[in-house]
């Protein structure tokens, strides 16, 4: 084969066409058989146009030239290694040789690391960039290699970093550090403590003599903190001071500034309590509200402020939350990435006192982009101080947010649409209170936009979706209004920009009014029409489908079987054959919501179209399109590379059996194009979704497609993580849902198999996982299984101390997302981050799931364990969160224990009962509640008294809605449990007369099963203080013709009415003669058909 001919084979392999990859594969391979396939290599390597080709002809004589290394003599290696050759083969060669060492060990070339520390300290500066350069090639190839010798080495960067004048021995002395920093341990501390001053010094030459270098050299600090070592926390000061002394710095470049940014962020993810302890977030403020102020060079707008020329571009929001793609690489839009991380990784109570002195001047500035600052810091507030701000600042913050979609100035109004649009999606439901106000602004605002300004109408229709997703049923009054102006967009002249936005905020409103959708169901269809195929074919400048594609899965999802069924099946092609559309995966990820969608209205009608859905989902899960090497890597061979099937070929040995985890390993490296990681989370989603609604006919398929779930789990994005859990998850509930359609052996022997993957996988995750949304989504999906599943999944020996260590591990904060770098002597403030809060009542929630599947006997002594950990979070110290997450918990986790709760009577009616008179509404609320459930399992009824006076004292004085409530809840428990040890004949009235109930409805069930047990039991007790025909009989007809009740509740009821139309037909049929005509009928019918 000519070198053009083996130039046009790797120009195959680098394609997006599996098939040209695999005939580039077979030609590859037969090309190696004959020995000038290497001096075409070079050929190539050396005049190729393509870099890509370059660079993938470099990969493969690497590959082939390895074996041929221990054919040299040791002085040979030397000479070769330590060679005086230009920088570029230098580095090529310093690579090879890291390499030859992982495949051969230090044990087989002993010589290198002495040759090394030689070179190092050798008076040639040449000598010493060189032996730097190999050792950091060969750290970072192979870190594990050089563990024993870790004491050395450090002594050797203290000598390498503390010379000066040498900016490239600099380089790869810090590169050879971060290499090695994930392996240091407690043996190390002494020597890296005293190490930390020389790097920020060694980072600091860099900077004048190459920014890209000294930008990649900042990673020392992140892999640094990331180590089981806590040596940064020491000099967090310096570090911060260093980092912020970058960022402020106008004269360097975008690129370092925003490192020094990341930097920053990064550290006040993982040290955020250090960062209040050595009280470092003043002068990071100070730092950086200039830094987000700053204005563009006169004449200009930010790049996210500039329209886009090309409508059809998917604009984003300004500022993604910390779990969006990267930003743009400029200093002013990274800033408030800063901000964001405060706000998640702080406690509000600590961050806004002194967070509020430098916003509210920025708000009221006249400068209009340190009015724009103000507001995006407003914005990334949302999401990590929500509960803050819902209860003492939205008001006063959102009235800023409306006035400012009328500022004079472009970027200030651009900012204050995407702080309601952040509002809008993390202040829910409060915010909703205030939709008259902003509805009409909003509608407004976006009909004045001039439709030509397409990247600020996007903008516009951002904070409109978010808004109306956040009102659910609330947004019925202004439905007409709506679907008004969005109609009319789709209708009216204009470019596709305009018409995309106006059909994704279709799919937004329809998320939100469900049902009532329907009318405008025949209106929106129309529409859609017009613009997905088969209806329309594809012309240039119309607009993309995945906008409408993906409102088609929201309605059908909105509306139901009743409504779409009838399209469920023209749908399902329409997306079958959009997913053939190789090249976008913007537009297969939206067809896979589709699928996921018409899952929940098919069923397991799905199942004739699953062989080609699942199919197209598992390309997705395994396809390697999108990845991207970093710069200067060398993954291009991971396309074709099979050494196992080369090996056989030719007959040779494959060095040490480890070029699969080099593969793997490389892969990790990688970073992927974000519409490609958002395909990837999407055919996950829809994976676990379809298997749930269409469990029986997706049986045969979820063999094959768990181990493509799997190896997600190690994904280095977290949304691919998150969502290859919860798919987990629901394999085992829709294989739980076939045993219980289809019981059988073979399918239960099933159902455990996967529980015994699925289960320890995700309790290794709950420990480990270092992303706390990850985390919190583990223990969701968990909650889950465990509910869906009950003993199933703890059938297997040890899975209950499993889950319950594993639940204890984030109450005691032992967790690797809750390693906040301090010693536990430190962590004497109780106040937290809302997020780190989350993760508690996450795993909270987790503990009456696995009592009640665990059953009261076999739980119990777990309880007793977990106790302790929950009174500790009651004490009146802790926040109103808290107390409310503790005495909730313990009541749910009580009705999972039954009577084995009653040895825990002593130590928990205390607590309970101060949680009864809390200052708080919601925690008299849970403690209310608890107590009713304390009653209603404690066993013995010597407590009842203490009880029900704290209940009748606070009937009449108590002024919440909900607590009112969830005590005629406690009241109708202790009935039901024990009436002889209650004076019914004052309680009962007493309870009829706090009906009906207005806020907790949840309650309802409970009330009705007490009333229906005393009629069925005690009816001497009712008369006269209520029959069918008296407030009873009132209240019994009002619920039945409400709309607040749920399945649980309206069961009961319809039980109880059965019950007095049998018992007491006379005055029964009286008080329903009494009634409208209209709800006389519909109460008949109800107790006709149930």
């Amino acid at each position: 084969m000519e070198p053009d001919g083996l130039g046009r084979v790797l120009s195959d392999l680098l394609q997006p066409d599996n098939a040209l990859i695999q005939q580039a594969t077979a030609q590859l391979r037969e090309a190696f058989r004959h020995p000038e396939v290497l001096p075409q290599l070079c050929q190539l390597l050396a005049g190729a146009p393509d870099p890509q080709i370059r660079q993938l002809a470099a990969v493969l004589l690497r590959r082939r030239l390895t074996k041929h290394w221990r054919k040299l003599s040791p002085e040979e290696q030397d000479r070769w290694v330590l060679g005086r050759e230009g920088h570029q083969v230098s580095v090529a060669l310093a690579q090879l040789a890291a390499l030859l060492l992982r495949h051969q060990g230090l044990e087989r070339w002993p010589q290198l690391l002495q040759l090394i520390q030689q070179g190092v300290r050798s008076p040639d500066p040449h000598h010493r960039q060189i032996s730097l350069l190999v050792l950091s090639s060969a750290l970072e190839s192979d870190p594990e290699a050089f563990a024993p010798h870790y004491t050395a080495l450090l002594r050797l960067f203290h000598s390498a970093l503390g010379q000066r004048g040498q900016p490239g021995a600099l380089y790869y002395g810090l590169r050879g550090l971060a290499a090695m920093a994930a392996g240091l341990g407690s043996d190390h501390l002494n020597l890296m403590r005293s190490l930390v001053p020389k790097v920020i010094s060694a980072v600091r030459q860099l900077i004048p003599v190459n920014e890209v270098h000294a930008s990649e050299a900042m990673e020392v600090f992140d892999e640094l903190m990331e180590s089981e070592v806590s040596v940064i926390v020491q000099h967090l000061s310096d570090v911060v001071s260093f980092c912020l002394e970058v960022a402020s710095n106008r004269a360097l470049g975008d690129a370092l500034r925003v490192k020094a940014l990341s930097t920053l962020s990064f550290l006040i993810k993982l040290r955020g309590k250090a960062v209040l302890k050595q009280r470092l977030l003043p002068p990071v403020l100070d730092a950086l509200f200039p830094i987000l102020s700053a204005e563009p060079p006169p004449g200009q707008l930010d790049a996210e402020d500039q329209e886009n020329e090309d409508e059809g571009d998917e604009v984003s929001p300004p500022i993604p939350s910390c779990t969006g793609e990267p930003l743009p690489p400029r200093h002013p839009h990274f800033s408030p990435q800063v901000i964001d991380m405060l706000a998640l990784h702080l406690p509000p109570e600590k961050l806004f006192p002194q967070l509020m002195p430098q916003l509210e001047p920025a708000l009221r500035s006249p400068q209009p982009y340190e009015r724009k600052a103000g507001l995006m810091v407003v914005a990334v507030l949302a999401e990590g101080c929500g509960d803050h701000i819902r209860t003492r600042h939205l008001q006063a913050l959102l009235g800023v947010i409306c006035r400012s979609l009328a500022d004079e100035n472009l970027v200030v109004r651009s900012a204050a649409l995407f702080a309601l649009g952040q509002f809008s999606e993390n202040l829910q439901p409060d915010i909703t209170a205030y939709a008259g106000e902003v509805l009409p602004l909003l509608l407004s605002y976006i009909g004045g936009v001039e439709l030509a300004r397409g990247g600020h109408l996007a903008k516009a229709y951002y904070a409109l979706e978010n808004f109306v997703e956040s009102l659910g049923a609330g947004i019925e009054p202004f439905l007409p209004v709506l679907m008004e102006q969005t109609l009319g967009t789709l209708r009216g002249p204009g470019g596709p920009r305009p018409k995309e936005l106006a059909i994704s905020a279709l799919g937004a409103i329809a998320s939100a009014a469900q049902r009532a959708m329907g009318p405008y169901l025949p209106h929106v269809l129309e529409q859609l029409r017009r613009f997905l195929p088969p209806w329309t074919p594809p012309q240039p400048q119309c607009l993309r489908l995945p906008s409408p594609t993906e409102t088609l899965g929201l309605l059908v999802r909105a509306l139901g079987r009743e409504a779409v069924g009838p399209l469920a099946e023209e749908s399902c092609q329409l997306g079958l054959g959009l997913a053939e559309e190789q090249g976008d995966p913007d537009l297969r990820r939206c067809t896979y919501s589709l699928f996921a969608a018409l899952s929940s209205v098919m069923g397991d009608d799905l199942a004739p179209h699953l062989p080609q859905i699942t199919t197209l989902l598992l390309y997705s899960l395994k396809s390697t399109e999108g990845l991207v090497p970093p710069a200067g890597g060398t993954s291009s061979f991971l396309l074709f590379e099979d050494e196992e099937e080369e090996a056989e070929v030719e007959g040779e040995e494959d060095l040490d059996g480890e070029d699969d985890e080099e593969e793997e390993e490389e892969l990790f490296g990688l970073s992927v194009e974000s519409a490609y990681v958002d395909e990837k989370e999407d055919a996950c989603t829809a994976l676990g979704e379809i298997a749930a609604n269409a469990s029986v006919a997706f049986l045969p398929y979820l063999e094959s497609c768990i181990p493509g779930v799997f190896q997600l789990l190690e994904f280095p994005h977290l949304g691919v993580r998150k969502a290859a859990y919860e798919a987990l998850g629901q394999f085992c509930i829709a294989l739980h849902r076939v045993c219980e359609r289809d019981p059988s052996e073979p399918h239960a022997a099933a159902l455990q198999r996967l529980l015994g993957v699925v289960l320890p996988a995700m309790v290794r995750a709950v420990h480990r996982e270092r992303e706390r949304l990850v985390a919190m989504a583990v223990l969701e999906v968990l909650g889950a299984v465990l509910t869906a599943c009950r003993q199933e999944a703890l059938r297997s020996p040890g899975h209950l101390a499993e889950l319950c260590g594993a639940l204890r591990a984030v109450l005691e904060r032992k967790t690797a997302c809750q390693d906040d770098g301090l010693d536990e002597e430190d962590e004497e403030d109780e106040e937290q981050a809302e997020y780190d809060a989350m993760l508690l009542e996450y795993a909270g929630e987790g503990i009456p799931a696995l009592a009640t599947a665990a059953g009261g006997d076999a739980f119990a002594p777990y309880f007793a364990g977990f106790l302790p950990l929950l009174l500790n979070k009651m004490k009146p110290s802790c926040s109103v969160a808290e107390r409310s997450f503790a005495v909730g918990t313990l009541a749910e986790t009580l009705g999972g224990l039954g009577r084995a709760t009653a040895p825990f009577v002593p130590r928990l009616l205390p607590p309970f009962l101060a949680a009864a008179r809390d200052s708080d509404p919601e925690v008299r609320s849970n403690g209310v509640f608890a107590l009713g459930v304390l009653a209603e399992h404690g066993g013995e009824a010597l407590h009842y008294p203490k009880i029900l006076a704290l209940l009748a004292g606070g009937s009449a004085q108590e002024s919440s809605a909900r607590v009112r409530d969830n005590i005629c809840g406690a009241v109708a428990r202790m009935i039901l449990s024990q009436p002889q040890a209650l004076p019914l004949s004052q309680v009962f009235p007493a309870l009829l007369r706090s009906l009906p109930l207005t806020e907790d409805f949840e309650e309802n069930k409970t009330v009705f099963r007490c009333i229906s047990f005393l009629y069925e039991n005690a009816p001497q007790q009712v008369p006269p203080h209520g029959g069918p025909g008296g407030k009873l009989g009132g209240l019994l007809f009002q619920w039945v013709m409400g709309t607040d009740l749920g399945g649980d509740a309206q069961v009961s009821l319809l039980s109880l009415l059965r019950h007095l139309s049998a018992h007491c037909p006379t005055e029964f049929q009286a008080a329903l003669l009494a009634l409208p005509p209209d709800a006389s009928a519909q109460i008949s019918g109800a107790l006709s058909s149930a």
